[in-house]
């Protein structure tokens, strides 16, 4: 098995790699980048309301239709998330793809997160500490941007020298593929996408493995260097 669709039934034991370019685990990178201690991940925005409830202390961040809730501390975007001091703070994410994707692998080997911030960092870590399991790379979204990263990564395990810049391209015609979606859309529901595609276009730019632990109803990032 290698690079599937977000429902796709992987089955136990595998290495999971979660794909989200634009803009779930970007934005996550970034916020390790700026200090957060931790990321729990929850598959809703119901979910991430309801965390917080229990656990106050901790901020939230995601979207719904790609836009911040009214109620969220941030929104699912990378550049917001740069000027943000986080230092020895817990995030909640909950996003439409990403976070969703990332809940539904109960089972794994070992569970991560990747956008082509820290895609390189990803391939390392998993040669390193399960070389010779399976591994499945799940793209969580349609566009091009998660199936380049998919295969940039793909190719990084099986240790060739993959095009950054057809990588780039990937994400680049993801990005437009976005924006024809939310030309359809009224102007109160469109998301300019301008400020965080240099963030999603900027490989490599993180050393850090994001590495999920598997609880309950919920995943919990945590940085790992590569």
């Amino acid at each position: 098995m290698s690079i599937v669709d977000r429902d796709a039934e992987v089955p136990p034991g595998a290495v999971v790699v979660v794909v989200d370019v634009i803009r779930a685990f970007t934005t996550a990178a970034v916020a390790f980048e700026r200090g957060a201690t931790d990321i729990v991940c929850v598959p809703s925005v119901e979910a991430g309301r309801a965390f917080r409830r229990a656990h106050p202390d901790r901020l939230l961040a995601g979207e719904t239709s790609g836009l911040r809730p009214a109620d969220f501390d941030f929104g699912n975007s990378p550049a917001e998330m740069a000027t943000a001091r986080l230092d020895g703070r817990g995030l909640i994410q909950a996003t439409t793809n990403g976070t969703r994707g990332l809940a539904r692998h109960r089972n794994p080997a070992a569970l991560l997160a990747v956008s082509a911030a820290n895609v390189g960092a990803t391939a390392r870590w998993i040669t390193r500490r399960h070389p010779g399991t399976r591994y499945a790379i799940v793209c969580t979204g349609s566009t091009a941007e998660d199936r380049a990263c998919a295969t940039y990564l793909s190719a990084l395990l099986h240790g060739a020298d993959p095009s950054r810049a057809d990588l780039v391209a990937g994400i680049v015609a993801g990005a437009a593929e976005h924006a024809r979606s939310y030309a359809r859309k009224p102007a109160s529901g469109r998301v300019d996408l301008s400020g965080d595609l240099p963030y999603c276009c900027d490989v490599d730019r993180s050393g850090l493995a994001l590495v999920g632990a598997v609880g309950a109803d919920h995943v919990t990032l945590t940085p790992v260097p590569a």
